[in-house]
């Protein structure tokens, strides 16, 4: 089996996919159906959206280090003037405008920044995460459909085969060539394989609601999916490869990186703050300070001031040291929680290579039994004509027959979603690797980008809207398919 290649070999895949599209009409392809995920599940809709609010922490976060401004105006009537007050206004109206810049905050605005930018690299991981994990569950989804399809054509044409087995036994019977035994156990099997089919079909009905719930439509004739490109050779090359792109890991080790800046912002609050400060004031008394010596007043003034401030704490009751103790004490836990998320990672990549490589033997194994089984038929059948097999040899070699069949469609199945699993964990299971249309990409730096600088307070995205599609009016799915 050739190497991983990186890159390539997923644009070697997209090519994979691209050509399933083109050879079959009028079919739903995986690629078509991963696409429309991309575009319309509301689970990746959501996580998009919670990352575009991650984004918002960085500015958040700078706007406590620049420049405030604020003013105020009062205009006040007084009603009730003290009887030896002479001079006092009968009204008067007064502005203030404050002007604060902070200079010196002990690091705290830096490292607030600097953990906010972090945590939105861990936010663009988590939605690679996320991304992920809807993926495989459409790829799960679609090969259920198939599979189950499968599995009902065989329990039907074993009902068909079963009928026409009733209907020959029963009329060797009515000639005296076999027992009332033999008709019963063709009964029997018939009846169990009609519930067999019904339960199949249930099953059927309930993979295409699993998939409307992810893709968003019902399926309509789903085509083979095509081969996974670039699967690992071995599980400990899988290993090396998922600890450098699995997103949660990712993730994890991006949010230790984040809880140690928190220790620096926690900190800074056993350091001394400077900040310069501007004001200026206007007040108005309408002709009315002074009284009937109101000529001898200036009735508008307007002042100003400005200066440096330095604030030093001196005690705070312990306050400080225990937020960086508590600071600490987090910056630990997700070091732990990193080496946790490492071993899951770890052992999700071996458990789907085992499931893998143990799908694909289930594979050659269920073909070598299919072919068996359908010769192991012919010949009871070949013998029960001359008399050295009975009725009941025959319902067990089609029993036999169709039990292969059915282990031999869900190993397919089981192998294909393997693969992809496995494909998950090392973290080249993503949209930007499986060479979906480069125009529907969806990049989360542009969102980033496009706020973190942003300042101005009146500055609003529009109304949040439905960006996902609902399902209400797809049609309830049955576990009908076309007749064989």
């Amino acid at each position: 089996m050739p190497r991983f290649v990186r890159r390539a070999g997923f644009l070697a895949g997209g090519a994979l996919f691209a050509t399933c599209s083109g050879t079959v009409l009028h079919a739903d392809t995986l690629r078509e159906a991963l696409i429309m995920t991309y575009q319309t599940n509301p689970s990746l809709q959501a996580a998009r959206a919670q990352l575009r609010g991650t984004d918002e922490n960085v500015p958040i976060a700078r706007a406590s280090g620049l420049p405030s401004v604020s003013s105020d105006a009062t205009y006040t009537e007084f009603v009730k003037r003290s009887p030896n007050s002479f001079t006092s206004p009968e009204r008067a109206l007064s502005a203030n405008v404050d002007l604060g810049v902070p200079i010196y905050s002990g690091g705290a605005v830096k490292n607030r920044i600097k953990a906010a930018k972090i945590r939105v690299e861990a936010g663009q991981a988590d939605l690679r995460s996320a991304e992920s994990q809807i993926f495989s569950a459409v790829v799960a989804a679609y090969m259920d459909v198939i599979q189950n399809q499968a599995i009902v054509g065989l329990n039907r044409k074993n009902v068909d085969v079963l009928s026409v087995n009733l209907q020959a036994t029963s009329d060797r019977f009515e000639i005296g060539d076999v027992t009332r035994t033999d008709v019963a156990q063709s009964q029997s099997r018939l009846a169990l394989a009609q519930s067999d089919a019904r339960a199949a079909e249930a099953n059927l009905a309930a993979a295409r609601e699993a998939y409307i719930r992810l893709v968003g439509k019902a399926p309509d004739d789903l085509a083979a999916p095509p081969p996974l490109p670039n699967l690992p050779s071995s599980p400990d090359q899988a290993v090396d490869i998922a600890l450098d792109n699995n997103p949660d890991l990712i993730a994890a080790r991006e949010q230790t990186r984040a809880a140690k800046k928190d220790i620096d912002v926690a900190g800074a609050g056993r350091l001394p703050r400077v900040s310069l400060y501007a004001s200026g004031g206007y007040n108005n008394y309408f002709n009315t300070l002074g009284g009937p010596s109101s000529a001898a007043f200036s009735q508008r003034e307007t002042t100003g001031q400005a200066g440096a401030q330095i604030s030093i704490p001196i005690f705070q009751g312990g306050l400080p040291a225990a937020q960086r103790r508590q600071a600490q004490a987090q910056a630990s836990a997700a070091l732990e929680n990193e080496i946790a998320t490492e071993r899951a990672v770890i052992a999700d990549v071996r458990s789907a290579y085992s499931s893998w490589i143990a799908a694909n033997d289930v594979i050659r194994s269920s073909k070598v039994a299919v072919d068996a089984a359908a010769l192991s038929l012919e010949g009871v059948r070949a013998e029960n004509s001359v008399g050295n097999r009975t009725i009941l040899d025959i319902l067990n070699a089609e029993q036999e027959s169709l039990n292969a069949q059915v282990q031999l469609v869900t190993a397919r199945r089981n192998a294909y979603v393997a693969g992809f699993n496995l494909l998950a964990a090392m973290g080249r299971a993503e949209a930007r690797d499986l060479n979906l249309d480069s125009d529907i990409l969806y990049d989360p730096e542009l969102n980033y980008k496009r706020v973190r600088g942003k300042i101005f307070d009146w500055d609003s995205d529009p109304a949040p809207v439905a960006r996902s599609t609902r399902t209400v009016d797809t049609p309830v799915q049955d576990g009908d398919i076309p007749e064989q």
